[in-house]
């Protein structure tokens, strides 16, 4: 009977200090509310900046979308091969450049020097493939930047 009565003290007990921690966490909530203030004005003050910060947000969602549109076409994806492309300039000057989106899509700009003129070619790439055929030192930048 004693034991009863000691379980029935200690459950008793550790209630009222359970209640106990409750009552304080209200109190020093409500110890954070000015005296000298009106709960449902700062709630209303709360309310109408959560309005506004709603309507800045939605004003983002259409930029957000065109952005996410443009992705998937953004170069992503670079290789640059140096070479001599005529075989009488010493230190590779020519330059094929591959610039290439997630899929594979772009261009390959080549630059060609020689001794006495420049030569500048871009050619189209799709799946990592030319469009039209591509020298090897193109499909070496293409390979490069990621192609197969």
């Amino acid at each position: 009977m004693i034991e009863i009565a000691m379980v029935v003290a200690i459950v008793a007990l550790v209630g009222v200090i359970v209640v106990a921690f409750q009552a304080n966490g209200l109190r020093k909530r409500l110890d954070s509310v000015p005296a000298d203030e009106n709960v449902f004005a700062i709630l209303k003050g709360v309310d109408n900046e959560l309005g506004r910060l709603d309507a800045v947000t939605a004003s983002y969602e259409p930029r957000l979308a065109a952005v996410e549109h443009l992705i998937p076409h953004a170069i992503v994806n670079t290789g640059v091969v140096n070479y001599d492309a005529f075989g009488d300039i010493a230190g590779n000057l020519s330059r094929s450049l591959a610039l290439l989106s997630v899929d594979g899509d772009g261009v390959v700009l080549s630059i060609l020097v020689g001794r006495l003129d420049v030569r500048v070619y871009t050619k189209e790439v799709r799946d990592f493939r030319g469009v039209e055929e591509l020298s090897p030192e193109e499909m070496e930048a293409v390979t490069r930047a990621g192609g197969q």
